[in-house]
Order: C-alpha cells, then sequence, then structure tokens
C-alpha cells in the first residue's frame, strides 16, 4: 500500500468524503492548500452529493489527475482527447480492480438518489461499506501514473 493511499485512508476514517480523502492526499503534488482541495472536491461525495451515481473516490482521481495533466486550452482537439483517453484507462483500471465506478453497485444499492443527510461514520459503517479501501485503491491509481508520468518525462528529458 503506498504513502498516498494510506493518507486517503487516514482522511476518510477523520470523516472526509470519499473525494475529499483523494484529493486531499495529493496536496502535495497539486499546488492547492488543503482547504480548497476539501471545497473544490466536497460536492463529490457518495457519487456526487449521494445521488450514487460516479464513485466520489474515482471523482477525486479525476480532479487530481485533471489539476496535474488537464489541458487548458479549449480548441487543442489533440491535448483533450489525450486527457479524455487518460480518464478512461482510470476509470477501466478502477473498474478492473473493483468491479465499477458506480458508487451505488459498489455498495450494493438499489436505484435512484440517497437522501441528502451524510451516515454517521460508526464501527458498523465502516463495516458494511467499502469506502475506506476504495480510496486508498484510488490513490494508489494516481501515484502509479504519477510515477510513470515522471519516468516518461524523465526519459524524454535524457534524449532516449
Amino acid at each position: 500500500m503506498s504513502d498516498y493511499s494510506v493518507k486517503a485512508m487516514k482522511y476518510f476514517k477523520e470523516g472526509y468524503n470519499c473525494a475529499q480523502s483523494v484529493v486531499a492526499a495529493f496536496c502535495d503534488k497539486l499546488s492547492i492548500d488543503f482547504e480548497i482541495a476539501i471545497k473544490l472536491s466536497s460536492s463529490f461525495g457518495g457519487g456526487m452529493g449521494r445521488l450514487r451515481e460516479v464513485c466520489g473516490a474515482v471523482s477525486g482521481m479525476f480532479i487530481v489527475v485533471g489539476i496535474l495533466y488537464g489541458y487548458d486550452n479549449p480548441v487543442n482537439k489533440k491535448a483533450k482527447t489525450e486527457h479524455y483517453k487518460l480518464i478512461q484507462d482510470l476509470a477501466a483500471e478502477f473498474e478492473k480492480q473493483n468491479g465499477s465506478i458506480i458508487c451505488r453497485e459498489l455498495l450494493g444499492l438499489g436505484k435512484g438518489a440517497d437522501t441528502p443527510v451524510p451516515d454517521d461514520r460508526t464501527k458498523e459503517y465502516y463495516a458494511k461499506r467499502p469506502c475506506v479501501q476504495l480510496v486508498g485503491i484510488a490513490a494508489e491509481i494516481i501515484e502509479n501514473l504519477i510515477i510513470k508520468m515522471e519516468v516518461t518525462k524523465n526519459e524524454n528529458c535524457s534524449g532516449m
């Protein structure tokens, strides 16, 4: 388990939502402060505001990757395409490891939105929810990507 996985899991256990936990774990890499990271990702917990859609850990993963490797020119189709491919590859990796990227499927819930009231973080909550592990997995996927990108950058810089 990576240092970033441990950090993300720690943040989740402190009460941050799944997206916040993943984004906060990477604050040192994002050039944004902790409070901004937490607020930026606050809407994505519970599969986007407890709508139980895309898992918050996955959304957090996408936020981190967007800040680190996203495009900023709206007419650069090549950059958009490369970024969207990267996002799809990350989603596929998360799905391969967990069976889905959809919150309700990961939690075994029925269709539709959940109540907006967050569940209390009790011993029973942690026993029935895989969320701690999911934020750890998302953080590890990002860390592996960062390592890969740094290796590629170093190879390109050395003329290989």
